[in-house]
């Protein structure tokens, strides 16, 4: 266990923080000080309105997931106090929910703990019943379990949500990963439909988040399935093949990565 644990210190392209390293000094060192450090840092795009701001403040520009090391210097450039500073609402970087969760893993795994991004769907959202989303999860040796942990739920969002459990320990009902919701799914368990972003749903996008949780388990938390909102008619169907890959995928995301080519961008 020692050794398959190793692959999680190591930072990946995109959570690597090169320079901006020294910047996480300042940052609080309990998980629950450290949440709310890293929500004083970023701000949901498409949360905006929720916080009095323009649903356009940020320009489209906002949904893109960056490396870490641009992130920190975006922070940096924008107010150069301490990471530990809250940041005004319309001084905050934008991104999404991937942003908080690379962020966090970033940190953790600076500080030699196993730490990654999962690719799944929570169940706190309001545009359905399994919301499109991504959480960091951590391992916890005394426990012998990966804790996982939503740095993007803040005050605001905990209220407007109704969140009543521990974001620093999401419960499994709460949040399944991609490959845990589609096997629910194969087996008749659950309804394809109730899984997706907003009204893109179905078995479809299920395999989106099948291949992208297997590709951030393999050190690339951005990828070309990302163009996810290029498909389009023929390409909304899971042919039988594709369907008896995303099993084996399911049943082991973080085996060594195979390639898969975005059917809308073959």
């Amino acid at each position: 266990m020692r050794e398959s644990l190793a692959r999680w210190l190591k930072q990946s392209p995109m959570s690597e923080p090169g320079s901006g390293v020294a910047l996480y000094e300042a940052l609080p060192r309990d998980m629950a000080s450290l949440c709310r450090a890293i929500e004083g840092l970023l701000i949901h795009a498409d949360w905006a309105a929720a916080y009095g701001l323009s649903p356009d403040h940020f320009g489209p520009e906002a949904r893109a997931t960056l490396p870490i090391a641009q992130r920190l210097a975006q922070i940096s450039r924008t107010d150069p106090r301490p990471l530990s500073i809250e940041r005004p609402l319309a001084a905050r970087a934008p991104g999404t929910c991937r942003d908080y969760a690379l962020l966090l893993c970033s940190v953790l795994r600076h500080r030699q703990v196993p730490a990654r991004v999962r690719c799944g769907f929570a169940a706190y959202f309001q545009n359905g019943p399994w919301e499109d989303h991504w959480i960091c999860e951590h391992w916890l040796p005394a426990e012998g379990r990966w804790r996982r942990v939503d740095a993007q739920l803040d005050d605001v969002q905990r209220r407007l949500l109704d969140v009543r459990f521990d974001t620093t320990d999401v419960p499994k009902v709460m949040f399944l990963t991609a490959g845990d919701a589609w096997r629910l799914c194969r087996s008749g368990a659950d309804d394809a439909e109730s899984f997706g972003h907003g009204t893109t749903k179905g078995l479809w996008f299920m395999r989106v988040n099948v291949v992208r949780d297997h590709y951030a388990l393999n050190e690339s938390e951005v990828s070309p399935w990302d163009s996810w909102r290029q498909a389009h008619g023929p390409h909304l169907i899971v042919s039988e093949p594709e369907q008896r890959a995303t099993d084996s995928l399911a049943d082991r995301p973080d085996a060594a990565r195979t390639e898969f080519t975005p059917p809308w961008l073959a």
